[in-house]
């Protein structure tokens, strides 16, 4: 499984990836974020899927890149030939796959802005090569495993945000998910895009560096568990109430 998260806020965008991959009982370890950096022209790819279907779509991309990304004046258009890219890899490999008992299930992020883009934008592309853009209202979106960073996300980020506290919101969502599932793990990797610079930048953090966040926020969540107002929750311990269940539990 994988963990990539993409964060739009009013300053910019924010990409976040773990690196860990699993093969049967093995586990090793490569990039998820692909970069294009180009004079006022940026943007960063990011996928979950069957690594045979990621790594062939990229490929072909990288070659539509070669030819074809100076017609690319709006990050709108690269998603529709990443798209393109997704449904040709489709046509030549999902039956194959199918037929193996496995998913033509890639999934990606893209993020970025190019010189006709008023603002950085962020799409989600799903393996039907169908895609949404993120937008203010829910200003984020994860791929691969996303049920437990989910709820720190909902809870704590806005569109209105800075980038430092994004960035924040991102890691203790990736930490939530990592502590939840094995197929989740450092290093991580991040892509930082503020508004109007037309430049990604790219860093790694390893677990080492991270660790003493990850203690810190653990302490925070137990002083707070302990601190929080919840007399009205003695009442399981005072009282044995019959409650009726409305016929919906037959003995």
């Amino acid at each position: 499984m994988t963990y990539c998260l993409g964060l739009k806020t009013n300053e910019g965008l924010i990409g976040l990836a773990d690196t860990r991959i699993t093969s049967g009982t093995e586990t090793t370890t490569a990039k998820k974020i692909f970069t294009v950096k180009k004079d006022r022209h940026c943007y960063f790819i990011m996928t979950s899927g069957l690594r045979s279907v990621r790594d062939k779509a990229i490929t072909y991309f990288e070659e539509v890149i070669e030819e074809q990304d100076h017609h690319f004046n709006k990050l709108y258009k690269a998603v529709n030939k990443f798209a393109e890219q997704i449904k040709l890899v489709a046509r030549e490999d999902k039956k194959a796959i199918e037929e193996a008992g496995l998913s033509f299930n890639l999934y990606a992020i893209i993020g970025g802005q190019l010189e006709g883009d008023k603002e950085p934008c962020l799409f989600m592309v799903y393996p039907q090569a169908n895609w949404i853009e993120i937008k203010t209202g829910t200003p984020y979106a994860i791929i691969g495993n996303s049920g437990f960073g989910t709820p720190v996300l909902r809870r704590s980020l806005s569109y209105s945000e800075s980038m430092e506290y994004a960035l924040k919101c991102a890691f203790l969502s990736f930490d939530a998910t990592r502590l939840s599932a094995n197929d989740v793990d450092y290093p991580i990797d991040t892509v930082v895009l503020k508004r109007d610079s037309y430049s990604i930048l790219e860093n790694r953090f390893t677990q080492k560096e991270l660790e003493t966040l990850s203690i810190f926020w653990d302490n925070r969540l137990r002083n707070a568990i302990n601190e929080l107002p919840a007399d009205i929750l003695q009442k399981a311990f005072l009282h044995d109430v019959e409650i009726p269940d409305n016929g919906l539990y037959k003995k």
